[in-house]
């Protein structure tokens, strides 16, 4: 092996350990930005007696009442921890609505309210992705459970807003922007992974052109 070639050989070494580290740095970037949402955010979930239609016809009643009862009665400036105050406070209270909802909607489904971390697959909420993980989140689970359920970001306030559109309101991502790191902030836009993907594979790619030089 001539001189070229060791020194060829040495640099393609260096460019596997650095697609190494910075696979690392993505694994342990990802589990921070866990940790960050989890600390800082509190998630709605209305979870279906099935899939059936009417189950999920009368899931969306409950979101809407209980969303509805939320939104007036829930202080505009309550932090995470005073929202989920309130939730324990108005346990009761939102329990009996969701109830009476399902019982004028002509069903005798049990219906039962947790405050609790609760492990989540990947979410789009409109132009924001929450990674997966376990997260604090409030859950009405209507009858046996079994259905999809209805998810929105209670705190911050993102519940309040119109999801049905492809994008959430500036306002609304200040907001949360101003609660989170500045990476997992980016990381909800996928900005900071799509950073992280284009630096690996420009490495993989050096490397393969190194090693087609031999």
């Amino acid at each position: 092996m001539n001189k070229k070639q060791l020194v060829l050989w040495a640099l393609l070494i260096c460019l596997c350990f650095s697609s190494i580290s910075l696979w690392l740095t993505s694994s342990r970037s990802v589990q921070t930005i866990r940790e960050d949402l989890s600390d800082h955010i509190l998630r709605f979930h209305v979870l279906a007696n099935s899939d059936s239609k009417e189950d999920q016809a009368l899931k969306m009643e409950v979101k809407t009442a209980v969303l509805n009862y939320m939104e007036a009665s829930l202080p505009e400036d309550a932090d995470l921890e005073e929202t989920k105050a309130f939730i324990r406070n108005r346990e009761n209270e939102i329990h009996a609505l969701a109830a009476s909802i399902i019982a004028q909607e002509g069903y005798d489904y049990p219906v039962s309210l947790y405050l609790e971390p609760w492990y989540f697959p990947t979410k789009t909420y409109g132009d924001l992705t929450f990674p997966c993980g376990t997260y604090e989140a409030f859950r009405i689970v209507i009858g046996n459970g079994e259905g999809q359920n209805w998810w929105c970001v209670l705190y911050t306030s993102l519940c309040f807003v119109d999801a049905t559109y492809s994008t959430v309101p500036d306002s609304s991502k200040e907001e949360l922007k101003s609660l989170l790191d500045e990476d997992t902030y980016n990381s909800l836009l996928g900005q900071k992974e799509k950073n992280l993907k284009g630096k690996i594979q420009i490495s993989f790619k050096l490397g393969e052109f190194l090693s087609s030089l031999f």
